[in-house]
């Protein structure tokens, strides 16, 4: 195994801990201080929001300056944000514009984390940078099982600490703890992948165009592929952004679960995610290629978010939340694959930062619009869900000439 890849590894499973730590416990967090549900949604889409922010700035700067240097500020400022979002667990509970101080406090947490996220863009770019083209196709593969690792660590820690005496602290004080042992690892062992002769020197652009990603798209002018892979991406990442912000709330509602629970549950689907990211997804790039083991990633994600919506026995929807797993296990890594293959090398880190900008944008608009709707309408939300991948593969079926060119 090529060993500077340990360090994009490390950081990769450290940014999903993060994430999926939360997972059995934010929902509850929000409940306990008497918010209502389009909360969860709002709190999924600051973090987004400002990812999508930092993602292109990111991703850009490290192309300037080298990846080592901005994959250890974001890191410090994803260890600063568990600590804020733990020093708000013992504020006052004084509303302040119909909503208790605490939770503006976890919110600006968000917002921290969110910004410097952006570092995934910077992690494929790093990861791009040392791997040969078909390298790529089995190497972000690998990168997607270590999501699931991620997946299934993160909510048992997250379920088991927060039913602890400390509770919610018990949580923030074990991220606190990965992403401290991530930052020191990442300073000693962590190369830079981008000499100083491969950096490019850009205008450095002003904070608005950040937001205008169409604008971003047209003046760095990818090829034809690149863009309908964007294109391909938006739509599959809106169904994602809708699935995160209602699957959790999904399940509490079915089965009644406590966080504990929840946590459990989680880790069984973080089994499922890793064994198909590691093994299963690879299986299928090597019989089938990477486009097609796209078209039945998307094809699996329509159909298994309406066969979750099929039953309320537990083990059945283990069952059928498998398809629906397995359709996302092999879209993942997939799509990062083929905008790593077909992106021009000098602008490999800004690609990256649209192609992350374009999911967190996703995140940014769609969750709490997402959670709101699965409040009036409950799981009615799937079946429109599921339409999303479904266009995706209609489309990219029509414009498969472009990737076997």
């Amino acid at each position: 195994m090529n060993k500077q890849l340990i360090p994009a590894y490390l950081l990769t499973f450290v940014n999903v801990l993060g994430f999926s730590i939360l997972m059995p416990v934010l929902p509850f967090v929000i409940e306990d201080y008497g918010a209502p549900e389009w909360i969860y949604g709002l709190m999924l889409a600051l973090y987004s929001g400002f990812q999508f922010i930092g993602s292109p700035i990111l991703g850009a700067m490290s192309d300037r300056v080298g990846r080592k240097p901005i994959l250890l500020i974001s890191q410090a400022g994803t260890l600063l944000s568990w600590f804020i979002f733990l020093a708000a667990l013992f504020l006052p509970q004084v509303p302040i514009m119909g909503f208790m101080f605490p939770l503006w406090v976890v919110a600006l947490s968000r917002i921290l984390d969110g910004i410097t996220g952006g570092n995934i863009s910077v992690t494929n770019a790093y990861v791009s940078d040392i791997t040969t083209k078909k390298e790529k196709t089995y190497v972000f593969g690998y990168l997607g099982g270590i999501v699931g690792i991620g997946l299934i660590i993160g909510p048992g820690i997250g379920g088991v600490t927060a039913s602890s005496s400390m509770g919610y602290s018990a949580t923030l004080i074990a991220a606190i703890l990965i992403s401290a042992v991530a930052l020191l690892s990442m300073f000693v062992w962590l190369k830079e992948s981008h000499p100083v002769e491969k950096r490019v020197v850009r205008k450095p652009q002003t904070f608005i165009h950040n937001f205008l990603i169409l604008r971003h798209i047209r003046e760095l002018d990818p090829s034809p592929i690149i863009k309908l892979l964007f294109v391909l991406k938006l739509l599959f990442s809106i169904m994602s952004a809708c699935y995160m912000a209602t699957i959790v709330l999904y399940i509490i509602d079915l089965f009644d679960f406590n966080p504990q629970e929840i946590g459990i549950f989680m880790l069984v689907v973080g089994v499922f995610l890793g064994l198909n990211q590691a093994v299963v997804s690879k299986w299928f790039i090597n019989k089938l290629g990477v486009f097609k083991t796209l078209v039945i990633g998307l094809a699996l994600s329509s159909i298994g978010a309406v066969a979750i919506t099929l039953t309320t026995d537990l083990y059945w929807y283990i069952g059928y939340y498998y398809i629906l797993n397995l359709g996302f296990s092999l879209c993942y890594p997939t799509f990062t694959a083929l905008v790593a293959i077909h992106a021009d090398e000098e602008k490999q880190g800004e690609v990256m930062g649209i192609y992350e900008s374009i999911n967190s944008f996703a995140m940014t608009a769609f969750p709490v619009l997402a959670a709101a709707i699965y409040g009036w309408y409950g799981s009615k939300i799937y079946y429109v869900m599921a339409l999303l991948p479904f266009l995706a593969l209609i489309t990219a079926l029509r414009s498969r000439k472009l990737f076997t060119t």
